[in-house]
């Protein structure tokens, strides 16, 4: 799950406000994902994604929602959820009924939710328009990103509608491994509350806590 939410948050912090000499068309379309980004207090959205190995077959087919506030964020899925308040994370495994705390460290995640407002994440990307389609009756700018530094992936795409927001991507492992999201019903500035951002075991009787700190 936690590379679930690290993939949806590759199309949501590639967000840019430095100056790199890059392709300049895809450079604006990315600005403009920017400003949209930052202009929220807040983000709260549904998603799915899919999965696939090398050769095609499915891994993982999962929705869920996805709620942001700065480093904050709450992500759910069926069988599990990861929530932080920007200073502690917790994950929580339903079936298990059982909660995992552990320290929130930004630097030591690929794809932080801390960068998603900070604007410094192309420092690490290469980026290339790659034109226009139409999906789902809506025309999309298409990004194609490269990391500068070796990863364990080799590219993402993402498609940004004309509004300035994510509606999809993907991303290309080295391996082969392949995987595809998008992001529907986006709510800016309505999920606030910090109590959203907090595990509180309290309201989960019997749920077993592993502190991990």
């Amino acid at each position: 799950m936690k590379k679930v939410f690290a993939l949806i948050l590759a199309v949501l912090t590639l967000s840019t406000s430095a100056t790199f000499a890059q392709d300049a068309k895809a450079k604006a379309v990315l600005d403009k994902l920017s400003t949209k980004i930052k202009g929220m207090s807040s983000l709260k959205a549904s998603f799915s994604f899919v999965a696939k190995d090398a050769k095609g077959k499915v891994q993982l087919n999962q929705k869920g929602t996805i709620m942001m506030k700065g480093e904050k964020y709450h992500v759910t899925v069926p069988n599990q959820e990861m929530i932080s308040d920007g200073k502690t994370m917790w994950t929580y495994m339903k079936s298990n009924k059982e909660v995992q705390v552990a320290n929130y460290n930004p630097a030591e995640m690929t794809m932080s939710p801390a960068k998603l407002f900070s604007g410094s994440y192309a420092k690490d990307f290469n980026y290339t328009y790659a034109g226009q389609q139409t999906v789902n009756g809506k025309v999309v700018d298409i990004v194609y990103l490269t990391p500068k530094a070796a990863k364990t992936f080799k590219s993402v795409t993402i498609l940004i509608d004309q509004t300035g927001m994510v509606m999809s991507g993907s991303v290309e492992e080295k391996n082969g491994n392949y995987y595809t999201y998008s992001l529907s019903g986006v709510q800016a500035n309505g999920a606030s509350a910090d109590a959203l951002y907090t595990f509180n075991a309290k309201a989960y009787p019997g749920v077993e806590v592993i502190d991990l700190r």
